[in-house]
């Protein structure tokens, strides 16, 4: 499943009434409750439906994938089946509820690049705005590093500046722009590229 994109879009994209009205009650009870500090871990397949569910909200946005078609909680128990220990995706927990995620794959098949992983960071609707998206990215290179990943990529549409800022902050440089590099409903979309060395500090 093709998904190299990242969502931290603004909250009201592409969303209907009963949707708009659960994210207003979620983020209620964010905020209503005492702030507590976010919990990451590695994912596990129990996981799959809060996944799935932030993944269609980041599909319904058309900001943050080429992909148009929801994903169900049992394609995304699959997907973490197949990449294993190796692919690790990570989730950010608050009170025990999943607000956010990261996952990659490999970036090309040839031998050369087997420490390049291409990744996506997806943050519920409720939850954009909190950290919970840094959370999730600096979560995701310190698991990839751990595995022997030195760098990891990702392709984001020019128009999610909140993901570029999200990048920028966690030490990623922009490489270059993709032009007219896919079909997203029948309109070309470019691509900025976006890289960061994890074998190192940021910056270093």
């Amino acid at each position: 499943m093709a998904h190299r994109h990242v969502v931290l879009s603004r909250p009201g994209a592409g969303s209907g009434g009963s949707a708009s009205a659960s994210r207003r009650a979620l983020r209620g009870y964010l905020c209503a409750r005492p702030m507590k500090p976010f919990r990451t871990r590695l994912a596990t397949a129990g996981d799959a439906a809060a996944i799935a569910a932030i993944y269609n909200e980041g599909i319904a946005d058309r900001i943050a994938t080429f992909e148009t078609e929801p994903r169900t909680s049992e394609q995304l128990a699959q997907q973490l089946a197949d990449k294993g220990d190796r692919f690790p995706t990570v989730v950010v927990e608050r009170d025990g509820r999943i607000v956010a995620w990261a996952g990659a794959g490999p970036y090309r098949s040839r031998p050369a690049y087997a420490g390049v992983a291409e990744h996506s960071v997806y943050v519920a609707r409720a939850a954009r705005g909190t950290g919970a998206g840094r959370e999730a990215l600096e979560a995701l290179c310190r698991a990839y590093a751990e595995r022997g990943f030195w760098k990891i990529v990702s392709r984001i549409f020019p128009e999610n500046m909140a993901s570029l800022a999200l990048h920028e902050r966690c030490g990623f440089r922009v490489v270059g722009t993709y032009h007219r590099h896919g079909k997203l409903e029948g309109q070309w979309r470019d691509c900025v590229i976006v890289e960061r060395l994890i074998d190192e500090p940021p910056g270093g």
